[in-house]
């Protein structure tokens, strides 16, 4: 699959080498990413629903006001990402490096964060969903 954004055409394959690309708004639903490289890549607003982004390289990569609905983030690496208000309803992030990461105002209904790694420079809303699940995690028994 490619697609055209910006006046340069992008190849959307797994393992794709996608660094810093411009994919701001591009339509992505249901793309096989798994393991691509988007260090750094801008997908601001794009519509990434449904798509496969597992073991995705996507430290410092803009995803803000994304739609990751149903996407796949299996141990993705979004260390430093901006996911401002994105759209993680049912996303599964198993795995999924959240260090430095930017959550703030993220949907993450129904998400799956087991086993996820964040750090204290993660940023997240008070009384989110990810607020919550930190808070039960540092809860000892």
């Amino acid at each position: 699959m490619e697609i055209e954004q910006h006046g340069k055409t992008y190849e959307i394959k797994p393992g794709a080498d996608l660094k810093g690309a411009n994919l701001e708004r591009a339509d992505l639903k249901g793309a096989n990413l798994e393991r691509a490289d988007l260090l750094g890549a801008d997908l601001y607003f794009a519509n990434l629903k449904e798509a496969d982004l597992r073991g995705a390289d996507l430290k410092e990569a803009n995803l803000l006001g994304a739609n990751l609905k149903g996407a796949y983030l299996e141990e993705a690496d979004l260390e430093g990402a901006n996911l401002y208000g994105a759209y993680l309803e049912e996303a599964d992030l198993l795995g999924a490096n959240l260090k430095e990461a930017d959550l703030r105002q993220a949907n993450l209904l129904e998400a799956n964060l087991e086993d996820i790694m964040y750090s204290a420079e993660t940023q997240y809303s008070e009384g989110s969903i990810l607020d919550n699940y930190i808070k039960k995690k540092s809860i000892k028994i």
